[in-house]
C-alpha cells in the first residue's frame, strides 16, 4: 500500500512506497501528518518544485460495501494502463441508520400523536424536495463523498471514474420476461389478502388449520430485514404467528416455507436509488467524472483474471488495457458515526438503564480516538503493563479501554489521531 505525501503547505504530491516514507522520516525530511491511512508531510518541498503524474479515483458503489481504488494512469499506444496505488473497502452503516430511525419513531410515537384530535393534518400539505432520499441512502452517498474529498486532499487527483450500475429487478426474478409482462406482476388482478388465501388454499402454512381467522405473516421478519414483498408473505393462524415471533420460517422448523420466499432485492434497490445522486455529488468536487457500466467491469475482470472483491472491481472500472496491483494490502474502512444524540441507554422495553455524560470528551480524549498507552512497570504489577495502541473508549472515572485492553488510566494515554467517524483495519488482497 502506497503512502500519501503532502508538501509543507498541505498540497498533495505523488504517493510513495513504504520504504521511501521510512527513509524520509528517518532523515527528518518528513513528519507524520496522519496515521490511518498513513500520510506524511514533507518539510522541505513545495508543490511547484515537484512533478506529479495523472492519478484517478475509481469507485464501485455498493449497498453494504463500496470499493475504492486509487491508480496511477500510464498512457500507452494501445490505451491506458492503471497501476494501483491504494485499495480500500468502505463499509456503510445504512442499515444501522434505518434501525435507529425506527427506534426513535417508537420512542416519540406518543409525543407526536397525543392531543392532536382536532389539529389539521400536516402530512396532507407537505411535499418532499426534488431529489429527496431517505437518511439511510444519504448515509451511503455521504460516506463515498467524504472519502473522495479526503483522497483529493492527499493525492493529485485528475479525474474520478464510477461504475454506475442499473439493476433490472424484474429480470433478476424472471429471466424470460419481456414486453407487456413487465407491467404484469405477481399480483395482477388480485388484492394481497385474496391472493394469499388462494395461494395457500385457506390453510395456515405452519400447522395446516382451516376455518380460523388468518393473519399475514412475514417469512423473513421485518425486524430482521424482511420486506412487504408478496413472496415474503404467508397465511398463518394467530397461535403460530405468536409462536414464530421474530424467527425466520426455517428457524421455526418450516424450511419448505422458507424456500418459496425469493431473495430480497433491497440492496439492488438501494444502489438503483443512489446511482444518479452519487454522480452529481462527486461532480461538485470539480473533477471530471466518468461513468461506466457493470458489464464492462465484469469483462475487464475476466480479461485480466482478477478475483471478485469490491476494491478489485473498482480497479477494473473503465476503459483500460491493463492493470497492475503488486502485492498490496487493502484498507478496511467501517463507518461508525460520531456518537449518539440519545442521552439515555435503555433496555429492550425502553426503560433507562444508564446515562451518557454531558461532556463528550473526558480528560482530553473522546471515544473513537486512536491512542497509544504506555503503562510502566510498577512495584505492584498491573495486568495492563506494556504498550497498547488502538481505539479508545472513555469513561468519566478516567479508566479507559484501549483496543482489547481495559482499565488503563488516562494519564498513560497519548492521542495519535482524533476520531473521524470511521474504524480502520487492513487485510491482504487476494493473490492473482
Amino acid at each position: 500500500m502506497s503512502v500519501f505525501v503532502v508538501d509543507r503547505h498541505h498540497q498533495p504530491l505523488m504517493p510513495c512506497s513504504e520504504k521511501r516514507a521510512r527513509l524520509l522520516l528517518a532523515r527528518k525530511r518528513a513528519v507524520v501528518h496522519r496515521h490511518v491511512p498513513f500520510v506524511i508531510r514533507l518539510t522541505d518541498r513545495k508543490r511547484e518544485q515537484s512533478e506529479v503524474q495523472p492519478v484517478a479515483l475509481k469507485l464501485d458503489p455498493g449497498s453494504k460495501t463500496s470499493g475504492m481504488a486509487l491508480v496511477r494512469v500510464e498512457q500507452r499506444g494501445e490505451g491506458e494502463v492503471h497501476h494501483a496505488l491504494h485499495l480500500a473497502h468502505l463499509s456503510h452503516r445504512g442499515e444501522q441508520v434505518h434501525q435507529a430511525l425506527l427506534q426513535r419513531r417508537g420512542y416519540r410515537r406518543r409525543r407526536r400523536t397525543v392531543n392532536l384530535r382536532y389539529r389539521a393534518a400536516r402530512f396532507a400539505n407537505r411535499r418532499r424536495k426534488a431529489g429527496w432520499l431517505p437518511p439511510s441512502l444519504r448515509s451511503r452517498i455521504g460516506n463515498v463523498l467524504t472519502w473522495a474529498t479526503r483522497l483529493q486532499s492527499w493525492a493529485p487527483l485528475t479525474r474520478i471514474e464510477v461504475e454506475r450500475v442499473k439493476f433490472d429487478m424484474h429480470l433478476m426474478q424472471h429471466p424470460e420476461v419481456s414486453g407487456i409482462a413487465y407491467q404484469r406482476g405477481e399480483l395482477v388482478g388480485w388484492e394481497i389478502r385474496a391472493y394469499l388465501l388462494e395461494k395457500f388454499v385457506r390453510r395456515c402454512v405452519y400447522c395446516g388449520k382451516q376455518n380460523v381467522p388468518f393473519e399475514i405473516d412475514h417469512v423473513r421478519p421485518r425486524s430482521r430485514g424482511g420486506s412487504h414483498r408478496v413472496s415474503n408473505l404467508v397465511l398463518s393462524c394467530h397461535a403460530c404467528n405468536q409462536a414464530k415471533g421474530d424467527l425466520t420460517a426455517a428457524e421455526f422448523g418450516h424450511a419448505e416455507v422458507q424456500k418459496q420466499a425469493r431473495v430480497p432485492l433491497k440492496d439492488a434497490a438501494a444502489v438503483n436509488a443512489t446511482r444518479f445522486a452519487l454522480v452529481e455529488a462527486l461532480r461538485a468536487l470539480g473533477l471530471p467524472v466518468g461513468t461506466w457500466s457493470g458489464g464492462r467491469t465484469r469483462w475487464n475482470r475476466d480479461r485480466f483474471g482478477v478475483e471478485k472483491e469490491h476494491c478489485l472491481d473498482a480497479l477494473c472500472v473503465g476503459d483500460v488495457v491493463g492493470i497492475t496491483r503488486g502485492r498490496s494490502q487493502m484498507l478496511l474502512i467501517q463507518a461508525q458515526g460520531r456518537g449518539s444524540y440519545q442521552r439515555t441507554n435503555v433496555d429492550g422495553s425502553g426503560f433507562p438503564v444508564g446515562y451518557f455524560t454531558r461532556a463528550k470528551r473526558m480528560r482530553g480524549f473522546a471515544t473513537g480516538d486512536l491512542v497509544r498507552a504506555e503503562v510502566p512497570q510498577l512495584p505492584k504489577p498491573l495486568k495492563t503493563e506494556g504498550t497498547h495502541v488502538g481505539r479508545v473508549a472513555v469513561r468519566a472515572s478516567g479508566s479507559f479501554r484501549v483496543g482489547k485492553c481495559d482499565g488503563i488510566n488516562a494519564k498513560y494515554c497519548v492521542v495519535l489521531q482524533r476520531a473521524d467517524g470511521y474504524a480502520y483495519g487492513q487485510a491482504p488482497c487476494p493473490k492473482p
